[in-house]
Order: C-alpha cells, then structure tokens, then sequence
C-alpha cells in the first residue's frame, strides 16, 4: 500500500504538469488573452483604473466632515515672568510685582469637526471626476489595443523565423546532395571544378542564413514571452503555423467596416482632453468665488506642578468653540483673469487639436485600409512568384543532372527561389500585421 504523502505529491506533480502544458501553448487568440491578463503594461493600467478611483473618493471626501484630534504637552523648564503694578494687591503706588501666571505643566486634548459649506474650486473637481475617470479607462483600452498588437506582430515573427528555419534546413539539405553529386562527378572527370565551387558558395550562404534564423527563433520566442508577461525563456509553444493564420486573417469584409470615429481609442484620449481643459477653465474662474467653512471643536485643558495628567484626580477644564470663516477674493491685480484668460486659450487649443485629431485618424483609416490590400495582394503574387520560381528551380536541377544547364544557371534559379521563398515569409507577415493595423483604427477584434 502507498503512502498518503507519496500519493498527494504525485497528485500535486501531475496537477502541475498539467497546469505547465495548458499555459505553454497558444493559439493566436489565446496568446492575445494571455497578455491582457498578464502583460506588464496592462497589469499597470489596470492599477491606475483603481487610482482614479481611488482619486475620485479623494477628490470627494476634501469636501465631507473632517474630524482632526490634537494632543499637547508643557513643560515651561523656565517659567515666564510677568511685571504688573503693584497698587492690584494693595502694594504701593508705583511700584511694581514679579507674578508668574499658571503653573509650569500642562496638557490639552482638543477634537475639531470642520465642514466645507461652498468652495467653487472643489464642485468643478467633482465634476471633473468623471472625465479623470473616463480618461483611465481610455488608457487601459488603448494599452489593450498596444500589447494585442505586440503580441499579434510577436507571435508572426516567431511563426516566420520557424518557417525560415525549415525553409533553410530544407535548401541545405538539397544543396548538400548536389554538392555531394557533383563532388563524384568532378573526382571522376565528369564535372568541372566550377560546378563544385558555385555550390560550395550557394551553400556556404544558406548555413550562414540558417545560423541567423536559429538565432533569430529563440529572441523572437523570448520576445513573445515578455510581451505576454512570461519568463523570458519559457518554452512557449505556438498551436497555429503561419500560412494558416495568414488565410484566416484574409476579409475583405472588414474594408467594408462602418467607421464610427467615436470608438477610436485616440479620439477618446483627444476628447478627455477636451474635457479636462474645459475643467480647467472652469476651475479658473471658480476662484473669484467666495469660500465658505465652518468648524466646532471640543477641548480640555489641565495645570500641574508636576506630571499628574494621568491621575484621576487631576482637573480638567473643559471648552468649545464654534466658527465660520468666509474668504472673499477681492483685488489680485488681474492675476486671477489672466490665469482664466490662459485656461480659454488652452480649452481653444484642445479643440482645434480635437479637430485635428479626427482628420488624422481619417486618415490613418484610408492608409490602413490601403496597406491591407497592397499586402494582400503582395501575399498573393509572392505566393505565385514562389511556385514559379520552384518550377524553374526543378527544372534546372533536372536540366544540370543532365548535364544540360550550367551551375551558374543553377545557382540563379535558387538564389531566385530562396528570394521568393523569404518575400513570400515577409509577405504573409504583413497581411496578419497590416490587418491588426486596421482593426486597431476601427477597434474591431477579430
């Protein structure tokens, strides 16, 4: 019979094991939903959506009761003398009497309740609140929309350094049999020494490209890694392959895509902005306005000769009081209408940038719809390019065997198909990228 321990920890391995696989593969999709939960920026916007929040309660308990307590204690090492006449106590007239008031310790403990009653400047801070609130929220979808984008752009570069490694060990391994071929043929007379060169070159420039892909496979992993909020090496691995995700990404439709320019992250940041001058010019003018506060406090006081504070018999003298205090602005030598003068203009500025903003995002729209297409299109011709340029690589493979087409002939048609092959890599790239491109300008996800 096995032991309970040994059996809970052979659970609890399985159990991680487990967890370890579910988290190490992706989809695109997953990798996505990944990063917006764990992604280091979006863990940061999500913390400053609870700082305006938390900001907001700030902003409006400035203007609720507030209730201070104070605790003080004396000790006068060198009691203060005061010289008075002394006729007060029968003495003579013209002379005078050194008294000393109040014993040389003392303790007070005083609580005061203080109420704003009007303050313009804290009503226009309540209400810009709202806006404060609004404008972190923008934030984090907009930090949303970036890492999905990185991610997106991450998780292609890795596809496309996979494809490349194979491509190139695939190349290798055809130029290594007809460098093997053509060595027999030139040691038996049948082959110039050339023939071997020009393959030694072809080859020696795939190994170096096949030794950068390699390189480039495991930085463009660990980039992925940190985008998602992974440790750098984690051994991530991705579920799709790159043509696949390239077909998927493929929709004319979204050409077809209302545009609603109010769903547009930037020009959501551009109209908080617009808000929060206008917040600004209101707060301006708040100060001309009067303010109004009221407080009551509610003290005790006690004298000794020496520190009895703490004894029951000890007396106590208690005391309240309660005030208002009103503060009008009346003369600040028109410092007060230049700063509301300032914050017009600024508001003015907001607008216009506001303006500007919506026919830059227009803009951005058309060029975004217009790279699309060219990459599709891109994709498409390099696609067909690439079975062309095969086409003619195994045609002259046939035609050098036979003895037919030189090994300069060769080399030009590989070199043509191993540029077809990488243009076809890249292209596919920048369909996936340019849609992402257009689906953050629209802010549809697909």
């Amino acid at each position: 019979m096995r032991h309970p321990l040994f059996i809970f920890l052979f659970i609890v391995v399985l159990q991680f094991n487990y967890g370890q696989e579910q988290t190490n593969s992706f989809t695109l999709d997953e990798a996505i939903a990944y990063a917006l939960a764990n992604n280091y920026s979006a863990i940061n916007a999500d913390r400053d959506l609870i700082d305006a929040q938390k900001q907001k309660w700030e902003t409006i308990a400035a203007g609720l009761p507030q209730i201070n307590g104070e605790i003080s204690y004396q000790n006068q090492l060198k009691q203060p003398v005061t010289v008075i006449p002394a006729e007060i106590f029968g003495g003579e007239p013209g002379t005078y009497v050194d008294v000393v008031f109040s014993q040389p310790q003392s303790a007070t403990a005083t609580a005061t309740l203080t109420q704003q009653i009007f303050d313009g400047s804290y009503i226009v801070g309540v209400q810009a609140t709202k806006a404060f609130l609004s404008y972190s929220a923008n934030n984090k979808e907009k930090t949303a929309l970036e890492v999905r984008k990185s991610v997106v752009e991450s998780y292609g570069n890795v596809l496309l350094a996979k494809e490349s490694v194979a491509i190139l060990n695939k190349n290798k391994e055809t130029l290594e049999k007809n460098l093997y071929e053509t060595s027999k043929l030139f040691e038996n007379g049948l082959a110039d020494e050339e023939s071997v060169e020009q393959l030694q070159i072809t080859l020696s420039s795939v190994e170096s490209q096949l030794k950068n892909a390699l390189r480039l496979e495991k930085i463009t992993l660990q980039m992925l890694n940190v985008v998602m909020g992974l440790d750098l090496d984690n051994p991530t691995q991705l579920k799709e392959n790159l043509e696949d995700l390239t077909e998927k990404k493929i929709d004319f439709a979204l050409l077809e895509t209302d545009f609603k320019i109010e769903n547009n992250v930037d020009y959501k940041l551009a109209l908080n902005q617009n808000e929060q001058r206008f917040f600004e010019w209101k707060l301006a003018k708040s100060r001309a306005l009067p303010t109004l506060n009221a407080f009551v406090n509610y003290g005790s006081s006690a004298y000794s000769d020496t520190f009895s504070f703490l004894n029951g018999e000890q007396q106590w003298y208690n005391s309240s009081i309660l005030g208002f205090n009103l503060n009008i602005p009346i003369f600040s030598s028109l410092k007060r209408s230049a700063s509301t003068q300032r914050a017009k203009i600024a508001l003015e500025k907001a607008k216009t940038q506001l303006t500007e903003a919506e026919q830059q995002i227009k803009l951005q729209l058309e060029n975004a719809r217009s790279n699309y297409v060219l990459a599709i299109e891109e994709y498409q011709t390099s696609k067909n390019n690439l079975a062309l340029a095969e086409r003619i690589e195994r045609k002259n493979q046939i035609k050098y065997t036979e003895g037919i087409a030189t090994s300069f002939e060769l080399r030009q048609a590989q070199i043509q198909l191993y540029t077809a092959q990488q243009e076809y890599l890249q292209d596919m790239v920048e369909v996936i990228n340019k849609k992402t491109e257009l689906e953050t300008i629209l802010n549809e996800q697909s």
